[in-house]
């Protein structure tokens, strides 16, 4: 297996023992991930509840996400990473059995707002850690390592999830809790707290939510990756009505978009590491390229091979910003607000998540799928350019940051030095 190690080396080499512990318990984490794919199928066909409630079921879980990811930011700069990371996940498998054995329409609606800011809670204090304890010049394999351990699980969930309803769907609640809690284990047993200034005076951890909406540079990088994030949700709502329309099943929906998972484990690892080598506002740009070219030819697609073309373009676009995103983020940060930086990051995918299915849906409904799929694609390149556009002041923005953190320790004469991000990459 020689060649294999030499093969991966590159990619897996030198991140650091707290990484992969993190990233195992992800993997756990996910691939018992059971609740969320199956949800409606619980909520009408075990407690037989309506559509329309069961619509209203899934809006308030998204609306827990989304204070979720501000929240958790702003505790995990507080309080520390890991005390928001266990709060998480034990309160998270706690929900989930409790939801599990509950019938009442009332209190399922309650339990499931509490299960989407419980569960999405941990989403800046993980990402904060993980900037905390992996070099900045490592920081993108580490996001891309992540990134394909969350779609691995993403892939094998449902397929065990589906084994495991046949014996009752509470079976999938006491499972999904039981992985959680597991993540929640190796937390506590192998990862030390990371946050950088936690305990150190005031006047050098100073900060809030308030500085992170003052930042310009970083939240003209919001507002692209919402713009870009609210073309990518069309996938989970305009694209399967369109396939519909065009007489596909949904067993053909569901093949389809599988396509999108395997080739996200397929080629992660390896096209993240050839495209370290370029500016990451023009890998960002080539990102927005690729799912607005994708999602814009969706407006041509009629048949299975047809839409599964486009999933294969956009679904490269997807994988080129997924883990660029993240880094330049950590990047952007200042450390004693690496929490709430990435809790508005995370912000605009959980916005994006409930803006896309009503302006999908209503320019669908009102104005025909050739009119959505173009205004995607444009929109994609509106994204795009503002990468390109933004590029200076994001440079600019990380020398200031590297002047205030002034100049690095020097390492013993024989280590290893691993270089610096360059201003210029940007």
């Amino acid at each position: 297996m020689g060649w294999l190690r030499r093969a991966l080396a590159p990619t897996v080499a030198g991140l650091p023992p707290a990484f992969w512990w993190l990233w195992a318990g992800t993997l756990v984490n996910r691939v018992g991930a059971f609740v969320l794919p199956f949800l409606a199928f619980y909520l009408t066909d075990e407690l037989d509840l309506t559509p329309a409630f069961v619509g209203l079921v899934l809006a308030t879980f998204g609306f827990g996400s989304i204070v979720a990811t501000l929240l958790g930011g702003s505790l995990s700069d507080r309080l520390g990473r890991r005390p928001v990371l266990l709060f998480s996940q034990v309160s998270t498998a706690a929900t989930l059995v409790v939801l599990g054995l509950t019938t009442t329409p009332v209190a399922v609606l309650v339990l499931c707002g509490v299960l989407g800011l419980t569960s999405n809670t941990a989403r800046p204090a993980f990402s904060a850690m993980m900037t905390d304890i992996v070099p900045a010049d490592d920081r993108v394999r580490a996001f891309s390592l992540n990134y394909w351990a969350i779609n691995l699980g993403f892939a094998i969930a449902p397929v065990l999830g589906g084994l495991l309803a046949k014996s009752g769907y509470l079976s999938l609640f006491l499972v999904d809790a039981a992985t959680t809690l597991v993540f929640a284990v190796l937390v506590f047993l192998r990862v030390p707290e990371s946050h950088p200034t936690l305990g150190a005076p005031r006047s050098t951890t100073a900060g809030s939510l308030v500085d992170v909406l003052r930042d310009r540079v970083f939240l003209s990088f919001v507002l692209l990756t919402f713009g870009f994030a609210v073309v990518f949700m069309q996938h989970l709502s305009s694209l399967p009505v369109q396939m519909g329309d065009d007489g596909l099943s949904p067993a053909q929906y569901g093949t389809i978009i599988a396509l999108n998972g395997a080739l996200i484990v397929i080629v992660t690892v390896p096209l993240t590491r050839w495209l370290q080598r370029y500016p990451r506002s023009r890998v960002l740009a080539t990102s927005s390229a690729f799912l607005g070219l994708g999602f814009g030819a969706t407006m041509w697609a009629s048949t299975p091979a047809e839409y599964a073309a486009t999933v294969v373009v956009w679904t490269v676009g997807e994988v080129i910003g997924a883990a660029v995103g993240p880094a330049i983020v950590a990047d952007l940060s200042p450390p004693a607000l690496r929490g709430r930086y990435q809790g508005v990051f995370g912000f605009s995918f959980a916005a994006a998540a409930l803006v896309a299915p009503l302006v999908g849906g209503a320019v669908y409904d009102g104005l025909g799928g050739p009119v959505l799929w173009t205004g995607c694609a444009v929109l994609c390149f509106i994204t795009a350019a503002g990468h390109l556009a933004v590029a200076p002041a994001r440079s600019r923005r990380l020398a200031e940051l590297r002047a205030m953190e002034g100049p690095a320790p020097q390492p013993p004469s024989d280590a290893v030095v691993m270089p610096e991000p360059d201003p210029a990459e940007w």
